[in-house]
């Protein structure tokens, strides 16, 4: 029933992530890049990993649904959810979106070249950029992979030349355009 779609939330059954009274029984170890605690890893059952291709295929599935889907109450459902959401599996929900339809119609991966030991400075600096959308530490022959998306190549352009070769620790950069792009449906 489309009341009870996570999305919209009107109907009390929406996941609503870190509850204030859970209580943790093991110290929380630091993320890789020692930014903020993470929890300790739980291992997923068949159910949890149903839910989480059902809410990948459509994250605004409702409680019931996903109940019925993986044959579990809805109490047991919300509950799995919730401790989806409290453990980092889940990370939010969101939309898939057609960036050219949405105006921004030039995209780039754009590798770069960093001092060493800057990744948190640089991370920072990328989160800022108009248009980024995903940011990655990774080996080879370059350190960073950014894909942005902007209005057009001139937008692209000054992002590359003014805002990215501006920053100290990028060293160098490489644009390499995107002609075409497809997000991968999952399976159903």
């Amino acid at each position: 029933m489309a009341s009870e779609r996570m999305a919209d939330g009107r109907d009390g059954d929406r996941p609503e992530g870190r509850s204030g009274n859970r209580q943790e029984s093991l110290p929380r170890p630091r993320d890789p890049a020692g930014d903020r605690q993470e929890p300790l890893p739980r291992p997923l059952d068949s159910i949890d990993r149903d839910i989480l291709q059902i809410l990948h295929t459509d994250g605004r599935a409702s409680i019931r649904a996903v109940a019925e889907r993986v044959h579990v109450s809805r109490a047991n459902a919300y509950a799995r959810i919730n401790r989806l959401i409290d453990d980092g599996v889940i990370r939010g929900f969101g939309a898939r979106i057609n960036h050219e339809r949405a105006g921004q119609g030039a995209s780039a991966y754009i590798t770069l070249k960093i001092v060493q030991n800057t990744w948190r400075t640089v991370r920072e600096h990328l989160r800022t950029l108009p248009g980024a959308s995903h940011i990655a530490l990774v080996s080879g022959d370059f350190d960073v992979l950014l894909l942005v998306h902007t209005p057009d190549n001139r937008a692209l352009r000054e992002l590359v030349l003014t805002r990215l070769q501006s920053i100290p620790e990028v060293l160098s950069t490489r644009t390499l355009l995107v002609f075409e792009e497809d997000d991968l449906e999952p399976e159903s």
